[in-house]
Parts: C-alpha cells; sequence; structure tokens
C-alpha cells in the first residue's frame, strides 16, 4: 500500500483518473449500443439519445473545469500552457477533442428533432474521428499528474496541496 507521501504525491492525478474512467465508460457504452443495442436495455430512441447527451455535458463541464486548473499547472509544466491559443499540448488535443465533441452533440440533437435522421454508423463514424484523441488524452493527463511527473516539474508536496482539485 503507498504511503501517505505517496497517496498526496498522486492525488491529482488519481482524482483526474477517476473522472477519466468515467467518460471512456460512457463514450464506450454509447458506441456499443448505437446499433439498436439501447433497445435490449429497455431504452427508446430519444431515451438512448439524452444519455448519449451526457457524455457530452460532462466531457464539456469537465474541460470548463480544467480552464482554472490548467494555468496553475502551466506554471512550471509547458504541456499545460497557453500563449498563443490551443498552443500547449494539452491544449491542442482539447481543440480536436472540442472539434469531434460539437459534431458529436449537433448530430445528437438532430436526432432527438427527427429520429428519421439517426443512423448508427453515421454516429459510430463521429465518435471514432475522436476516440483515439480522446481516450490518449485522458491517458497523458493522468500520467502528466503522476508523483514522477510533478516531481520532474519541480513541484513540492505543499504546493500539490493547495491545487484546487
Amino acid at each position: 500500500m503507498p504511503s501517505r507521501e505517496d497517496r498526496e504525491w498522486n492525488r491529482l492525478a488519481v482524482h483526474m483518473d477517476q473522472f477519466h474512467s468515467h467518460f471512456r465508460y460512457e463514450f464506450n457504452r454509447v458506441y456499443t449500443l448505437a446499433d439498436g443495442g439501447f433497445h435490449k436495455e429497455g431504452m427508446t430512441l430519444p431515451r438512448f439519445l439524452r444519455e448519449a447527451q451526457q457524455l457530452y455535458s460532462h466531457l464539456d463541464m469537465h474541460h470548463r473545469i480544467e480552464t482554472y486548473i490548467f494555468p496553475v499547472l502551466a506554471k512550471k509544466m509547458p504541456q499545460f500552457a497557453h500563449g498563443k491559443r490551443e498552443s500547449g499540448e494539452h491544449l491542442k488535443k482539447h481543440k480536436g477533442i472540442h472539434d469531434g465533441l460539437e459534431k458529436y452533440d449537433q448530430f445528437l440533437r438532430d436526432s432527438l428533432e427527427d429520429a428519421s435522421h439517426y443512423d448508427a454508423a453515421k454516429l459510430r463514424t463521429i465518435m471514432d474521428g475522436f476516440r483515439d484523441v480522446l481516450f490518449s488524452h485522458l491517458d497523458e493527463e493522468v500520467k502528466d499528474l503522476g508523483a514522477e511527473s510533478m516531481k520532474a516539474a519541480g513541484w513540492t508536496l505543499e504546493e500539490i496541496r493547495r491545487i484546487p482539485m
């Protein structure tokens, strides 16, 4: 079992990973159920689409929270920095994710408005368009918030304790 100090060094990574694991679960669930599997779970198409919208809402909220935390991390970790729009590595990935999520959200809204618009293959194609960048980004953020990375960047345990997460 890790020591108390090790747990404190890894607090940000563990906390972030809890959210990220849930996002992966939501993504994979929507993808799996897209071809009508939602009927086997007792869902109508509108209910499935509303559930699918939760992925968008959760990722959007998570991103908004990160906009407050990334500038704090950027003081010592350039991958969280931005000067010009989207210049930091994590911010570049956020752009790719955001673009994919906008297409995803629009497709879901259109399908809710008119069920004949729904096409499982199209939904999966949209999701395939941002899956890799999303999943790799989620993994990289957690790695970058781990004890090893935080220590290498020059953070102290006291500074980490003050990061609001």
